[in-house]
């Protein structure tokens, strides 16, 4: 009597973002990955390959990201059609964001599969008003984030007559010249990753961390 056969194992890639620097190194990126790889387990899908967005804000459009953009030429090129991410809010925090992330990997062919919301990308109108509330709430959660960070400084300007904040980059001695030669490699063609790869192997130093195409571009667009 013959063995019964394996079910065949279904590719998929994970994808993870997190929006913060100080986040790179953190929980978020590991918890994410857990997720993703228990749910694929658990429901016949192999992880053939990871895309990870460090230090990118939920509000950036999908074509200012790097990783990104190397998963969808990746899904393009070699057969895989599906997408793992932990929650929707990993893919973006602006509702606007989300829903044309979604339809664009739909009208592409391609699969999107939240694993702590897996019934959601559906094309059923009641679970397609459900993803666009929580991508509303998910928006609102991150201004409210703004707003509270924005009133802790206004108060203690208040009680104490000054509060700088974080200066913005470029303020402190050397910065300017960092931001002059950004600009002008822009202005060449090259693009942020690139910029970013060539200012981290000459060993050039953001603030914290190293450079990353979001904190480029932030520089580039300011």
């Amino acid at each position: 009597m013959e063995a019964p056969q394996k079910a065949k194992l279904i590719s998929a890639f994970g994808y993870l973002r997190v929006s913060g620097e100080s986040q790179v190194k953190g929980d978020g990126p590991v918890r994410q990955r857990v997720a993703i790889t228990k749910w694929a387990k658990e429901h016949g899908f192999r992880i053939v390959r990871w895309f990870e967005e460090n230090a990118v804000s939920g509000t950036t459009e999908t074509m200012d990201r790097p990783a990104f953009n190397a998963m969808l030429e990746a899904l393009l090129l070699n057969g895989t059609r599906t997408v793992l991410i932990e929650r929707l809010d990993r893919l973006a925090r602006d509702v606007y964001i989300q829903e044309g992330t979604i339809r664009l990997l739909k009208e592409k062919g391609f699969e999107l599969i939240s694993v702590s919301e897996p019934d959601l990308n559906s094309n059923d109108m009641y679970r397609v008003a459900m993803r666009q509330i929580m991508g509303v709430f998910a928006e609102l959660d991150r201004k409210s984030i703004v707003f509270k960070l924005r009133a802790a400084r206004q108060r203690k300007k208040a009680a104490t007559g000054r509060c700088e904040g974080r200066m913005p980059f470029g303020f402190r001695e050397g910065e300017q010249a960092i931001i002059d030669r950004i600009k002008a490699d822009r202005a060449q063609g090259r693009n942020y990753e690139q910029i970013a790869r060539d200012l981290n192997s000459e060993g050039v130093k953001p603030r914290t961390g190293k450079w990353y195409p979001a904190n480029v571009r932030k520089i580039v667009l300011k």
